[in-house]
């Protein structure tokens, strides 16, 4: 089965094996956002609840 390369591109796999994701929502439109807001958006965000077949079948070059 082929690694799903658009969904590896958007997740990183840190040194303890946790996935972490862009916030959704940062790309544009963001001039009229507080500060707080845009520092927020640029943060990763944790998946936490990944199960272990979509992590398999998505992220096979990435995680092992």
């Amino acid at each position: 089965m082929k690694t799903n390369k658009s969904y590896t591109k958007r997740i990183r796999v840190t040194k303890k094996g946790k996935l972490v994701a862009r916030a959704p929502g940062q790309d544009h439109f963001n001039a009229k956002e507080r500060g707080r807001t845009k520092g927020v958006k640029k943060r990763g965000q944790t998946l936490m609840n990944v199960p272990k077949a979509i992590r398999r079948r998505f992220l096979s070059t990435v995680s092992k």
